[in-house]
């Protein structure tokens, strides 16, 4: 259990795990952001609008109906099922909020590619796959902390949300 674990899982607005489930609430809470990280990759090799239009429109799914989480019920089934963890349930406001930030993201990326933008495009490209870079390397989600900013829940928290 490391204090990026426990930060990471109380950015997502869950409570602060017990030191038994820490590392495996962690690396489920991780599965969205990697399968998302190799799409927008591919996406940003292959410059396909299509691609994250798609993923828009999963995201704001998932932020709009988090009980029907298409990456949750994936991970419910192929890797939760199989190997007797625990499952995901129904991601809090502050992961969903961070979902439809990169939905948001995501959509000003699709309309840049279709109308030949591409500097722009590079740029929300660029910015999507640092927030997704923190997400994985640091377990810092930028979405879910502007959340807890943004609500006035940050500021007894801050020094916890940044560490």
């Amino acid at each position: 259990m490391s204090e990026k674990q426990i930060n990471f899982i109380r950015q997502q607005g869950f409570d602060t795990p017990a030191p038994e489930t820490c590392a495996i609430q962690y690396r489920a809470l991780q599965f969205q952001p990697s399968v998302i990280g190799v799409i927008v990759l591919a996406g940003v090799i292959l410059r396909s609008p299509l691609l994250f239009a798609a993923l828009s429109a999963v995201l704001w799914w998932n932020a709009l109906l988090p009980k029907r989480n298409p990456f949750d019920a994936v991970y419910n089934r192929v890797i939760a099922a199989r190997t007797g963890r625990p499952a995901l349930g129904p991601a809090p406001a502050p992961r969903r909020f961070a979902q439809g930030l990169a939905a948001t993201l995501m959509a000003s990326l699709t309309a840049s590619l279709f109308t030949g933008r591409y500097m722009l495009a590079a740029a929300i490209a660029a910015v999507l796959i640092a927030a997704i870079a923190a997400i994985l390397l640091a377990g810092f989600c930028f979405g879910s902390f502007l959340f807890h900013l943004l609500s006035g829940e940050a500021a007894g928290r801050r020094r916890d949300l940044l560490r």
